[in-house]
């Protein structure tokens, strides 16, 4: 059974410069930056195009720094392969999401959502993992949303800040 978690990063920024700021190369490097304190990071492609932004981002997660639940499972450091995908800009920006872990025994996926409100933006991530191993696969699917919190926040962190210098 698979297991769901919403996330909104709200921000004092329009729409419009959030937007701008996932078509800017120099914002994921900022990004994969903070990130690369915890592990190896890294933007693998940026494509802007009239269909919107295409990204592919790399995560390498030492595998003793895994849970030991999911040390049970991953026998070598976890490579997480993560692919999304960002409408054109409108009101509002839709775009989806697809981690993908190699020898993984199960999937993460979202749909992300940039839309405006009164004091700036919001963008609402909802994730779903699922995890292909009986007794421990809800305990894993578990550990993998509160991991994907934390990197969500992390990741706004970085975004706000990253617009309050431009």
């Amino acid at each position: 059974m698979a297991r769901r978690i919403d996330y909104s990063a709200r921000y004092t920024h329009s729409t419009e410069q959030v937007y701008a700021a996932l078509t800017n190369r120099d914002y994921w490097e900022a990004r994969i930056e903070e990130l690369r304190k915890y592990s190896d990071n890294r933007v693998e492609s940026l494509e802007i195009g009239d269909d919107g932004i295409d990204l592919v981002l790399h995560h390498i997660i030492p595998r003793d720094s895994l849970p030991d639940i999911a040390q049970t499972v991953m026998k070598k450091d976890m490579v997480i392969t993560r692919k999304e995908h960002y409408s054109p800009f409108g009101e509002p920006v839709t775009g989806t999401y697809h981690a993908s872990i190699p020898a993984g025994p199960g999937s993460l996926t979202g749909t992300m959502s940039l839309f405006s409100t009164d004091t700036g933006c919001t963008l609402r991530t909802s994730s779903e993992a699922k995890v292909f191993i009986p007794f421990v696969g809800g305990k894993l699917e578990q550990v993998m949303l509160v991991n994907l919190v934390d990197l969500f926040r992390t990741e706004a962190q970085v975004t706000a800040d990253w617009l309050a210098k431009q």
